[in-house]
């Protein structure tokens, strides 16, 4: 008997009407924006009137060291809140939305996997509800209007070269990361150098993420510098009057998606930064929405505990005033052989003294989330070939950090077979021994907030810098910025800078190549090593496999 793709099972899902998942959650339907039969936005009036109403549980997922053999947020993510439902808790989901690019190119969508899923997948690894094509089309508004205040009388004396802002594509196109735009004479604007990053990495994408409603959001997109004078002095959006009409594109996807589990549970899936170059959790509206509708609400922070859960923490709880009350670490035991040196093609097979040397990666991930004061549970999401032993293995090391590690089999069994985890989940989020604080203080200085990061999460001696960048630093220290919190962009495959060194590297420097100022979004963005907020696609992207059937139906998705 063949295994089912994720796609097929997908698409053999019973999905049930949209106000039937809302109804779970005492949402009227005139409080919903249908988008079909089986998605729906929650009408920000309803979301309002939920002021008042007192907090459920919050419930982070997170991970080891991302690999190439998986470890699976999203799905653990789903198979819990499925769990949870399972086990009789009014639980609910808050995941990001897919971007295009990783979806054509290596990784895939963003949907989960297996029985552990939301749907409609294609939809919504697709073009969904139109999130981040208003996202990109704000982003996009505000830039030509920047070429057009400079083609005309240029009243705010914007100089050319020191235009911050780049265009947004949500794909990934690596020959446009660096262009140079207005040629072909007078009538075509300002020929300067120019550029795009990949919507996820827009400034846009993090307010949309951040803001708490529409004022918010206006006020932040007014913030926003677009670029220096040629006395170097700021700009700022709302010097050019742009924050309106960016507004205006964003109003309704600025409304939380309501979408369904496999198992017909409801989830909010709305806004998704990428971890590794910005802060990689979904909308602090989804968030807080979530937290007044259900008992437990389990949402997920990108790629490994090192980039999502120390933003998640330092950046969106900072933000928004959220406490979370339990860490789920997911880890794959195929995951961990590889960071203990074993080659995808090996993995197969059981090999207990690799994984041993793996799971250093595990424990530098417990000993960093410790240091917020949350506890944790580690979610083993089990694979067939997984043995007993290795299982064990994992078991028996994390019972020498006084953390349990739970298996769980929801990608093969969904919520039935969350359900241990899930008793563990509410056991730890019910305790109340969560006493959650920050990496560090607002006064910190930037530079030494970077320094910390590396020192204390990433296992580094040192952070190293040429002069200018040192000198950006103090500039924006002296500008008023030093209170910010950093987003730090780092490859997602390693604690360093280097995507080859796996397992747990001590010793080693972080490099700083950039530093980006986000006024909007209230951080600074510190570029390490050679990560790239315009990424490109593999020499075979997964676009190749991606077609309509002679059904009508999309195939190749994953």
């Amino acid at each position: 008997m063949s295994v089912k793709s994720d796609i097929e099972i997908a698409q053999a899902a019973k999905v049930q009407p949209i106000t039937e998942i809302a109804a779970k959650l005492d949402i009227p339907p005139e409080s919903l924006i249908p988008y079909g039969h089986d998605k729906a936005k929650i009408h920000k009036d309803f979301i309002k009137s939920l002021d008042g109403r007192p907090d459920g549980k919050l419930i982070l997922v997170t991970a080891v060291s991302p690999t190439p053999a998986g470890e699976g947020k999203t799905t653990t993510t789903v198979g819990l809140g499925d769990g949870l439902n399972l086990i009789g808790k009014k639980a609910l989901m808050c995941l990001r939305e897919p971007s295009l690019g990783p979806c054509f190119g290596m990784k895939g969508g963003a949907a989960g996997g297996g029985y552990a899923q939301v749907v409609p997948m294609t939809d919504i690894n697709l073009h969904f509800t139109g999130d981040f094509h208003a996202i990109g089309a704000a982003n996009n508004l505000l830039a030509a209007l920047i070429d057009n205040h400079m083609h005309w009388e240029n009243q705010l004396n914007i100089d050319p070269r020191r235009v911050t802002w780049r265009r947004v594509l949500d794909m990934n196109d690596r020959t446009l990361r660096s262009i140079t735009s207005g040629l072909g004479g007078y009538h075509n604007g300002v020929v300067r150098e120019a550029g795009f990053d990949i919507t996820v990495a827009s400034e846009i994408m993090a307010i949309f993420c951040l803001a708490t409603d529409l004022a918010d959001l206006e006020k932040r997109l007014g913030n926003i510098v677009l670029g220096y004078t040629r006395d170097n002095e700021p700009v700022t959006v709302r010097q050019l009057n742009a924050q309106g009409s960016m507004t205006a594109l964003l109003m309704d996807a600025l409304q939380p998606n309501l979408v369904q589990t496999i198992e017909n549970n409801p989830a909010l899936m709305h806004g998704g930064p990428f971890a590794n170059i910005a802060h990689g959790c979904n909308s602090v509206m989804a968030t807080k929405t979530a937290l007044k509708l259900a008992d437990y609400v389990v949402t997920e922070a990108g790629f490994g505990a090192d980039l999502g859960a120390e933003k998640f923490f330092n950046i969106k709880c900072r933000k928004a005033g959220l406490k979370p009350d339990a860490v789920v670490l997911v880890a794959t035991i195929k995951a961990l052989k590889m960071h203990g040196g074993v080659a995808k093609s090996d993995l197969a097979a059981e090999n207990v003294a690799a994984l041993k040397t793996g799971l250093k990666n595990l424990g530098r991930h417990m000993r960093n989330l410790a240091q917020f004061g949350v506890p944790v549970v580690v979610g083993i999401n089990r694979f067939t070939a997984d043995t007993e032993a290795e299982i064990g293995a994992v078991q028996e090391y994390c019972e020498g950090f006084g953390v349990q590690a739970v298996s769980s089999s929801h990608w093969a069994d969904g919520g039935a077979g969350a359900t241990d985890l899930a008793k563990k989940v509410v056991e730890v989020a019910d305790s109340g021994s969560a006493q959650f604080r920050t990496l560090y203080s607002d006064d910190l200085p930037l530079w030494d907030k970077a320094k910390r990061i590396a020192t204390t999460i990433y296992g580094a001696d040192n952070i190293i810098a040429d002069q200018k960048v040192r000198d950006q630093f103090a500039q924006y220290q002296a500008a008023g910025y030093g209170h910010y919190p950093v987003c730090m962009a780092k490859t997602q495959y390693s604690f360093s800078t280097d995507p080859n060194l796996l397992g747990a590297p001590e010793g080693h420097v972080v490099p700083i190549r950039e530093v980006r100022l986000a006024a909007g979004a209230e951080f600074i963005v510190i570029v390490c090593g050679a990560i790239m907020t315009m990424p490109g696609l593999p020499r075979v992207p997964a676009a190749d496999a991606i077609r309509v059937n002679s059904d009508g139906q999309i195939e190749g998705l994953f």
